[in-house]
C-alpha cells in the first residue's frame, strides 16, 4: 500500500514538475526576447520560441527515424551488408507481399467506399428525424472504442465451435439457429479478409457520418426548397445538389479514411496475426522486423508505406488550402 502511494506521489510530482518546467521555459524565453531584442526582431523570433521545441521533437521522433529507416532499407537483415534495391524487389515481387498488397487494395476500396457511402447516407437520413442526437450518438459510439478493444469484441462475435457444440459466437449462433452449419469466419481464406474489413467499417462509419452531417447541414435550405418547387425528387436533390455541394468535405473524409486504412495494423494483429493470407502492409512490416529480425526488408516495406501515404496527405493539404482561399 505504501509503495502504491509513493508511486502515485511520484507520478503527481513528475506531472507538476514537467508541466511547470515547460511553462517556465516558455515564459522565460518570452521575457528574454521581449527585453533583449528590438521590436522588428521580436516579431521574427517570438514565433520560433513557441514553434521551435515542437519542431525539435518532431525532428527527433519523426524525421531522424524516417531517414534511418530509409538508410536501413538498403542493407541486409543484420544491417551489415549493402544490398541496394534487393529489399524493394522482394517487397514488390515476392508472392506473400503481392497477397499483402492485394489485401491492402481490398481494404482501401471497401472500407473507404462503404464507410464514406454509409456515413453520407446516414447523415442525410438522420438529418430528418426528431431523435437525431440520440441516433448520432449511437452510431458514433464505436469510435470511442480502440481498434484493439473493437477487435476483442468482434472475436467473440466471430467465435467458432464445431457443429453440435454450443456456439458462443453471435454470428454462428444465428447461423446455427437458422439451420446452417457454423462458419469459420477467421479461418476461411475466402471470407476472413472481409470479416476483418467489416470491423473497420463499423468503426469508421460513425466518424464519416458526423463530419458529413455537418456538411449536409451547411447546404442552403433555399436551394433545396427551390429544387422541390421545380419538381425534383428527393433522390435527385441528393444526387445533383447535396452531393456536389459537399464534395470537398467528402474528399477530405475519404482521404482521412484512406490514411487510416493504409496504417491499419491492430485489427489484423489481434484477430488473425496476419496468418491465413490476411497480412496487410503494416502487419507484414512488423513481422519482417520483429518476428523474422530482417530489418532491411521491414524498413523497405515501411518506406513503401510512407510513399503510399504521402500523395494522400498532399491532396488533403491542397484541399484545405483551396477551401481557405474560397472562403
Amino acid at each position: 500500500m505504501n509503495n502504491n502511494v509513493a508511486l502515485v506521489l511520484q507520478a503527481l510530482l513528475a506531472i507538476a514538475l514537467g508541466s511547470g518546467g515547460v511553462i517556465a521555459v516558455f515564459y522565460g524565453l518570452n521575457i528574454l526576447v521581449e527585453k533583449a531584442l528590438p521590436q522588428r526582431a521580436k516579431l521574427r523570433v517570438l514565433p520560433w520560441i513557441y514553434v521551435g521545441p515542437s519542431m525539435l521533437l518532431l525532428g527527433g521522433y519523426l524525421v531522424i527515424p524516417t531517414i534511418r529507416t530509409f538508410y536501413l532499407s538498403f542493407f541486409n537483415g543484420n544491417s551489415t551488408e549493402f544490398v541496394g534495391l534487393k529489399n524493394y524487389l522482394f517487397a514488390l515481387t515476392a508472392p506473400d507481399m503481392l497477397i499483402t498488397f492485394r489485401n491492402n487494395i481490398l481494404w482501401l476500396v471497401l472500407v473507404t467506399g462503404l464507410s464514406v457511402g454509409l456515413g453520407l447516407v446516414i447523415a442525410v437520413l438522420i438529418d430528418r428525424v426528431k431523435y437525431e442526437p440520440f441516433a448520432k450518438s449511437l452510431i458514433f459510439l464505436p469510435m470511442a472504442i480502440s481498434f484493439v478493444g473493437a477487435s476483442v469484441i468482434w472475436r467473440f462475435i466471430y467465435a467458432y465451435r464445431p457443429l453440435g457444440s454450443e456456439q458462443i459466437g453471435l454470428l454462428n449462433a444465428i447461423v446455427v439457429a437458422l439451420g446452417f452449419e457454423p462458419v469459420g469466419w477467421l479461418v476461411n481464406r475466402g471470407i476472413n479478409n472481409f470479416a476483418l474489413i467489416v470491423i473497420m467499417i463499423w468503426l469508421q462509419t460513425g466518424f464519416c457520418m458526423v463530419l458529413l452531417s455537418s456538411a449536409v447541414k451547411g447546404v442552403p435550405d433555399d436551394v433545396i426548397e427551390a429544387a422541390r418547387v421545380d419538381g425534383a425528387s428527393e433522390l435527385q436533390i441528393f444526387r445533383r445538389i447535396t452531393v456536389p455541394m459537399i464534395m470537398p468535405t467528402v474528399t477530405v473524409v475519404a482521404t482521412t479514411v484512406v490514411v487510416l486504412v493504409l496504417k491499419v495494423f491492430d485489427i489484423v494483429f489481434v484477430m488473425t496475426g496476419g496468418n491465413l493470407n490476411t497480412d496487410v502492409i503494416a502487419s507484414r512490416m512488423i513481422k519482417e522486423m520483429f518476428n523474422f529480425r530482417n530489418f532491411g526488408r521491414g524498413s523497405a516495406i515501411a518506406v513503401i508505406l510512407l510513399i503510399a501515404v504521402i500523395p494522400v496527405m498532399v491532396a488533403n493539404i491542397r484541399r484545405f488550402r483551396q477551401q481557405e482561399l474560397n472562403r
